[in-house]
């Protein structure tokens, strides 16, 4: 087993995400499992951001989901414009204690108790241009391979550093 990886060992939970915005999360997650979604949460963008989920649906489009868990955590945060460049669809996630007026009207919302969510209101669609879809397409699928061959390793303790072994 090689004594330096080129992955981070827990690439999911860096110590940003509050108690309440991981709950949110899961009941994210689970909507969009029940919608046939794959999602991978924390993922960089070549902007330099980083999203909190990265949506692909089974007709190869991108939703992002930015996961607010207070009304300041919303007004703090100017970034999320960005995300547009890195979507088709935009939406903001929070829970109920968080009031659904503060989000614009110009992106969907998901509402999530932490068992479940709910989506209130629809994304519009901004379709990414094609050379966009294709690296974020790759980029989805590098992440997914990397993330699951990391599992695989932190799993099983005896595998080689190559994984091909």
């Amino acid at each position: 087993m090689p004594i330096v990886s080129p992955h981070r060992f827990e690439p999911l939970i860096d110590g940003r995400q509050s108690e309440r915005a991981m709950l949110v999360r899961r009941g994210v997650q689970r909507l969009m499992i029940e919608h046939r979604v794959s999602l991978l949460p924390e993922i960089p963008l070549v902007s330099g951001r980083r999203a909190d989920l990265l949506c692909l649906s089974e007709k190869g489009e991108f939703s992002i989901v930015e996961i607010k868990t207070s009304v300041e955590d919303f007004r703090c945060d100017r970034k999320w414009p960005d995300y547009r460049l890195h979507c088709d669809r935009l939406y903001f996630a929070t829970h109920p204690g968080v009031p659904v007026s503060i989000f614009p009207a110009e992106c969907g919302l998901i509402v999530s108790d932490g068992y479940g969510a709910e989506m209130l209101r629809e994304a519009p669609e901004h379709r990414l241009a094609p050379a966009t879809r294709k690296a974020l397409t790759l980029r989805f699928a590098r992440l997914s391979a990397d993330r699951l061959l990391q599992a695989e390793w932190a799993a099983n303790p005896y595998m080689t550093g190559s994984g091909m072994d």
